[in-house]
């Protein structure tokens, strides 16, 4: 296979987020203009705390930065289904999920799903239609949503202490560009989003903040990808 060199990766990436992969933005200055916007966030009062709510010895962060076709899920389940199978219980662990750059919409309610064509702008699939999700497919996932049986969604890995996290550079950034592409007021599209993240999901002021933030915690590392 052949290996791309790194200036050409980093090429590709900003090319394909200026493209927006399906939202058709072709202008920088809008990526400037949603980055610097977001820089001027604060930290959430309550980000820092959130960490705090993570118990037991064993302790994952998954870094969840594309869909992967649910595997960001699916390796949180087989975290707490392998420890249990070795005697350890769910109050002697905690899975933390930080759903960043193209796994945000997963941090997102069904209404916002459908309203921005979600599944269409992060190339998520529904497996059930084999068409682009109009819906969260892993918050309370119903039979055939996972590639494979046996797996626990958002709310009930939630349920079991699994801890959820959601980037708000992606979010300002990446509505931003739908907002542009729809000429709809960004703050507006923003705002949306942000009011639309589902129950017991933290808003933390970057992906990378909270992975970092995860390890001072004691979190070992995991790339959530295949």
């Amino acid at each position: 296979m052949k290996t791309l060199s790194k200036p050409k990766s980093r090429r590709m990436f900003i090319g394909k987020l200026v493209a927006g992969t399906a939202v058709g933005i072709t202008s920088l200055a809008a990526v400037r203009n949603s980055l610097s916007a977001a820089t001027g966030i604060s930290t959430p009062v309550d980000a820092e705390r959130w960490f705090r709510k993570a118990k037991g010895a064993h302790r994952i962060v998954y870094d969840a930065s594309e869909p992967h076709n649910g595997l960001p899920f699916i390796w949180t389940w087989v975290f707490y289904h392998s420890n249990n199978e070795t005697g350890v219980s769910d109050k002697d662990m905690t899975a933390m999920v930080v759903l960043r750059h193209n796994a945000i919409p997963f941090a997102l309610e069904d209404r916002l799903w459908k309203k921005y064509n979600l599944g269409e702008v992060f190339k998520v699939t529904d497996n059930t239609t084999q068409k682009p999700a109009k819906r969260n497919p892993y918050y309370a996932p119903g039979d055939g949503d996972f590639p494979m049986p046996v797996i626990e969604g958002i709310q009930k890995m939630q349920e079991r202490g699994a801890m959820f996290c959601v980037c708000n550079m992606a979010l300002k950034v990446y509505s931003g560009m739908v907002a542009q592409t729809a000429k709809l007021d960004a703050e507006v599209v923003y705002q949306d989003w942000k009011g639309g993240v589902l129950k017991d999901i933290q808003v933390v002021p970057s992906g990378v903040w909270a992975v970092g933030r995860a390890q001072q915690h004691g979190f070992g590392y995991c790339y959530a990808g295949g």
